[in-house]
């Protein structure tokens, strides 16, 4: 017998993937995984066990409403009472509506990762996802005791040092505080992709709760998660640099060029410099490409004796110390300058324009090549004793910490530039 759909509307659809288990597991959807066809999620990892298996997947972001999971709970119930054990798996929207309906389900076990308590933003400062909050919709929405069983194991994993998903599981333990924790730090809301893993799957779902194993288990699926270093790396650059270093050197990432964000791969990619710690196969872990050779260029030095550099990883105006652009100079080339003009580097003999269009985004552009109409070139300007560099209205700032940006419509300190 083949995935077929058992019931749907407007906000849910439910899908029923026969199997061979004696347990029925129930797996709800989230915000990423909403209904796509007959696809259910985990749908791998627990065909990989031949469990029988209720999707209930989300068609919007509207958390599983009460009246949408009443009226399937009509079509629901005569396959409930075929089985002696049911146990529900989701995470975030998924994990509250596994908690939320547990009751109703006669569930045993419930595994919820990072589930909320409620989306209304008058019941929890978390605004994640109050935008979504429709009081026609999400009327007595947050999780209740009369929402949960007795009978029913709850497992939930959390990150305790991420606040807002820490806010949900404190307000949720008040309502159950039988439940079982299971903490995994610094992995914020990405527990779920941390945890991918069918082997694990199958051991919240079958094996009786033993929280030594679990960790254990936890412990050995991260180690080999991409999605957990990228977490660390975001919760621990500026206050702990040298664990990079070390994820760097002991691990094989080889991740892909879009799996840090542009914020995260700057901040990234500024410690390795300052800190002297970046070669190629680092930056190539990381999925960083440079292949540009280092070429002296003049300089600017800004109002803390920073060169003005453009960064050929973050493709960015930055201000880096003397000694960090020595070293580095392969990857973060000084401003070449000569009285008034457009910025530009110099890259293997040859000048480049430094250009930027209205949504910050900066490209090179060899002088005899064709600009698009969004892209203007960024103008450097001599003044009696100083320079500025301007784009359009707005003129270049850099702190203390080398951070360069376009946001001042008048000359200060931070936007005067001195040539070396």
């Amino acid at each position: 017998m083949e995935k077929q759909i058992i019931f749907e509307d407007d906000h849910i659809r439910a899908i029923h993937l026969p199997g061979t288990s004696a347990t029925l597991v129930i797996s709800f959807g989230d915000l990423i995984t909403r209904a796509k066809g007959l696809s259910i999620n985990a749908e791998k990892s627990l065909q990989k066990y031949n469990y029988a298996v209720i999707g209930i997947m989300p068609k919007q972001k509207s958390w599983f409403p009460a009246s949408s999971m009443q009226a399937l709970m009509q079509h629901l119930r005569p396959l409930l009472d075929q089985y002696q054990r049911v146990v529900a798996y989701g995470g975030s929207m998924g994990a509250y509506a596994a908690i939320k309906y547990s009751n109703v389900l006669g569930l045993q076990r419930v595994v919820a990762m990072v589930p909320q308590y409620s989306i209304n933003p008058d019941e929890v400062d978390d605004r994640r996802y109050t935008d979504f909050f429709d009081p026609a919709l999400h009327s007595g929405m947050r999780i209740e005791k009369q929402d949960t069983r007795a009978e029913c194991e709850y497992i939930v994993i959390y990150d305790p040092y991420y606040a807002e998903d820490s806010e949900n599981f404190n307000k949720i333990q008040e309502v159950l505080p039988q439940l079982h924790s299971l903490k995994l730090p610094y992995t914020g809301h990405d527990v779920i992709a941390v945890l991918a893993n069918s082997a694990l799957l199958h051991d919240f779902i079958e094996r009786d709760y033993d929280e030594t194993y679990f960790y254990q288990q936890m412990r050995a699926v991260k180690k080999n998660s991409k999605f957990y270093y990228r977490s660390v790396i975001a919760r621990l650059l500026g206050t702990h640099n040298a664990a990079l270093a070390k994820i760097l050197k002991s691990r094989d990432l080889q991740l892909d060029g879009q799996f840090f964000d542009n914020q995260l791969k700057q901040q990234i990619t500024r410690i390795l410099l300052t800190n002297k710690r970046v070669d190629e196969q680092d930056l190539l872990k990381l999925g960083i490409q440079v292949n540009l050779p280092f070429e002296q260029a003049s300089q600017l030095v800004d109002s803390t004796g920073n060169i003005l550099v453009f960064n050929m990883i973050t493709q960015k105006i930055e201000a880096y110390a003397r000694e960090v652009v020595d070293i580095n100079g392969k990857y973060i080339i000084a401003l070449y300058v000569k009285n008034h003009g457009l910025a530009q580097v110099e890259i293997n003999k040859e000048h480049y324009l430094i250009c930027m269009n209205d949504r910050r985004v900066t490209k090179l552009f060899k002088r005899s090549d064709a600009l698009s109409l969004d892209m203007n070139p960024i103008v450097v300007k001599k003044c009696e004793d100083f320079y500025v560099l301007s784009y359009k209205n707005l003129y270049l700032s850099s702190d203390a910490d080398g951070n360069c940006s376009f946001q001042s419509e008048s000359v200060q300190t931070t936007e005067k530039f001195q040539v070396n």
